[in-house]
């Protein structure tokens, strides 16, 4: 049982039909859920924190509470930085045990994006961490990433392989129609397989991410709604199409969004059914219950990654 980097579980999932989750976490409950879920289903896990967890909880907590999760259930984890914006945070993750980090210097030129990735790069491979960066932009809010869809760029096959070529980074986010958030699409989703396709063609041996790739389950947002929530019209990844992208190089799936409209469903409708009352722990449990259970359903159901550990 230890904080493992992701290497070994990217080099399982390459060419197969299986990809490993990557769970946003924020505090004690939300971690406790996921990695016994992960337990229960003896799969592959990646936890990862992001800006926002960075301030709200601060990275010393939520360090501290990966390594806690560790020795309570001998789950090997893989500890991410999410959408690092510079050097200088990638440097500080990695110095504080990550075993993974992302650059995403998307929001550059193209050679920017090279330089500072190539930069985290060196830092992290000389510290035995693995490196995540991102090509093309994704529309959608996600903590301090906010892209407004006008903005959005899928990534070009071409440059993903020069940006391969020239960083020697480890995995590669790439956009291909997913996007940050519970409002993924207008109208019928539909995400680029033939892209996705020919950047896996060309650069074979990449693990490829998908962000944004939360499925926003009808049945949680409605659960939201008829307890008082207010999140009309939230649509995310339909489930069949991350099993598709899993066949296609997508080692690494991401999701943030449906752990958020679990958890919050669940404290809703207790806190509606038993308004006396006060006790966190009395909400909060359910919610860590409802976090487990959303993520063995990802698990089993939609990243296939069950006793692939």
């Amino acid at each position: 049982m230890a904080l493992v980097t992701s290497k070994e579980m990217f080099a399982k999932a390459l060419n197969s039909d299986y990809a490993v989750g990557a769970f946003n976490v924020n505090n004690m409950e939300i971690i406790q859920g996921i990695v016994e879920a992960a337990q229960q289903e003896n799969a592959p896990l990646i936890l990862q924190v992001s800006a926002g967890a960075r301030k709200y909880a601060k990275p010393a907590y939520l360090t501290k509470l990966v390594e806690a999760a560790i020795i309570d259930t001998g789950v090997d984890i893989c500890l991410h930085l999410d959408h690092g914006e510079d050097f200088d945070i990638c440097k500080k993750c990695v110095d504080d045990g990550f075993t993974s980090v992302m650059i995403d210097g998307s929001k550059h030129p193209f050679e920017e994006n090279i330089k500072m990735t190539k930069e985290v790069v060196e830092y992290a491979h000389a510290h035995g961490v693995v490196v995540e960066a991102e090509l093309g932009k994704l529309a959608g809010i996600e903590d301090a990433v906010n892209v407004a869809a006008r903005d959005a760029t899928f990534t070009v096959p071409e440059e993903a392989a020069e940006f391969v070529a020239k960083t020697g980074v480890d995995s590669l986010a790439v956009a291909i129609g997913t996007s940050h958030g519970a409002y993924k699409f207008k109208g019928e989703p539909k995400l680029d397989f033939e892209r996705l396709k020919a950047i896996h063609a060309l650069i074979p041996e990449t693990p490829l991410v998908l962000h944004g790739a939360s499925t926003v389950l009808p049945e949680f947002v409605a659960k939201c709604n008829e307890y008082g929530g207010d999140i009309p019209g939230a649509q995310g990844v339909p489930e069949e199409m991350i099993r598709e992208a899993a066949k296609h190089g997508v080692c690494k799936v991401n999701i943030d969004t449906d752990l958020r409209l679990a958890m919050t469903a669940e404290v809703r409708k207790y806190l509606a059914e038993h308004p006396a009352d006060f006790d966190p722990r009395k909400y909060l449990g359910p919610a860590r219950e409802a976090i487990r259970d959303m993520v063995a359903h990802k698990i089993k159901n939609v990243l296939g990654a069950s006793n692939k550990r």
